[in-house]
């Protein structure tokens, strides 16, 4: 490990909420990003009786509701619960899974929904596994290569529709599985996690935090074992646009921007299809649209903000809470992000607004950030 964590793990769930400056803030884990059209309208009656009227998306596909009142979790845990968005009260901050978006629909060797209800499955049916730190994360790739490149401490990787590759904080183990066994060897493997952080000192948050965990953890494995292979890196954005699925219908993927998404925008996502995905840069996919539904979908959601231009700077614009909702903040930067792209004045590149040195949100691989400082905003290139 490189160095001893000095506190444990307090990342924020539904039940378990954060301070903040502008109210206590409830993380909502949505695995796969995937969310019924009844558990978005549940998502976004709670964002307005008991929040400030919007739903954040963050860089792992999940929901935080922002201004909630002192004594509030205990109504949103029983809303959250009633829509089948609470399984286990015990494991609800533990539930970290991205999928390949359009996964099942649009590309990919196979369809990765099964492995997220799956994996979350097992997740809430282990005790143990309750004792995860809020930062795990586990991706489910189809193959299309879109989310092992995001940090995850365990992974699957389909190199082919029969084979599946265990990855182990973002590299391949060489480890290998038939798809009907991959979730049940990455649950071994996050089993195996929680046994090297116990020898540890049980104070890492994530694998890659241990002297040769990814190593350590596939010794722990009973599995084939081949030479490894390379994993895709992070991509710098996911699809926007239209997409036409696999059984002729179209996908719409827009981007949120800055991810805050309206509860009107919940509503009218709710609408439009009977489920939605959540991806990690910040957009949504409306899936399985007829074809003469598809351009009265996407004028609906372009009047709220919603953008399906791949050319868009909004495309390549992420900020974290800044002012007045995080007190550490310098500066309102989703309201300087916003007032940069208005005037077209934006640095080449992905940009990322942060209103303090710890840079939250910001995305992996070269981003140029823009840091607030008492003198004004510091703008600096970095991978």
């Amino acid at each position: 490990m490189t160095s001893p964590r000095a506190r444990a793990d307090a990342c924020p769930g539904a039940l378990q909420t954060h301070s903040a400056a502008d109210g206590e803030l409830a993380r909502v884990r949505v695995p796969g990003g995937l969310l019924t059209a009844g558990q978005l309208r549940v998502l976004a009656t709670a964002a307005r009786d008991l929040g400030d009227g919007a739903l954040e998306m963050t860089s792992r596909g999940n929901l935080q509701l922002r201004g909630l009142t002192p004594g509030a979790a205990q109504d949103l845990g029983e809303r959250l619960a009633a829509g089948g968005l609470l399984p286990s009260e015990t494991h609800e901050r533990v539930r970290n899974v991205l999928a390949s978006a359009l996964t099942g629909r649009a590309g990919g060797h196979l369809d990765a929904r099964p492995w997220a209800s799956a994996l979350d499955a097992g997740l809430c049916a282990d005790p143990a596994l309750a004792d995860l730190p809020g930062r795990f994360l586990a991706t489910l790739d189809d193959g299309r290569g879109d989310v092992s490149g995001l940090g995850g401490d365990v992974g699957l990787l389909a190199l082919a529709p029969g084979d599946v590759a265990l990855l182990l904080a973002g590299r391949d183990s060489g480890l290998r599985a038939a798809p009907a066994g991959a979730v049940d060897l990455l649950l071994a493997a996050t089993r195996a996690f929680l046994a090297e952080r116990a020898a540890h000192g049980g104070t890492a948050w994530r694998l890659a935090e241990l002297d040769d965990g990814p190593a350590r953890v596939a010794d722990r494995l009973p599995a084939p074992r081949v030479p490894p292979v390379g994993v895709p890196p992070a991509p710098a954005s996911g699809p926007v646009g239209a997409e036409t699925q696999a059984d002729g219908r179209t996908a719409l993927v827009g981007v949120v921007p800055l991810g805050r998404l309206t509860a009107g925008q919940a509503d009218l996502l709710a609408s439009l299809a009977a489920e939605v995905q959540l991806t990690p840069w910040r957009s949504v996919v409306v899936p399985d649209l007829a074809e003469d539904r598809v351009d009265d979908a996407a004028v609906d959601l372009h009047r709220t903000g919603v953008v399906f231009d791949a050319g868009s700077p909004w495309t390549r614009v992420t900020a974290c809470a800044g002012r007045p909702g995080c007190a550490r903040s310098l500066a309102d930067v989703r309201a300087d992000a916003a007032a940069a792209v208005a005037s077209g004045v934006l640095p080449a590149g992905r940009v990322h607004w942060a209103g303090c040195g710890r840079r939250c949100g910001r995305p992996r691989g070269e981003v140029v950030d823009v840091v607030a400082t008492p003198a004004g905003y510091d703008v600096s290139s970095s991978g």
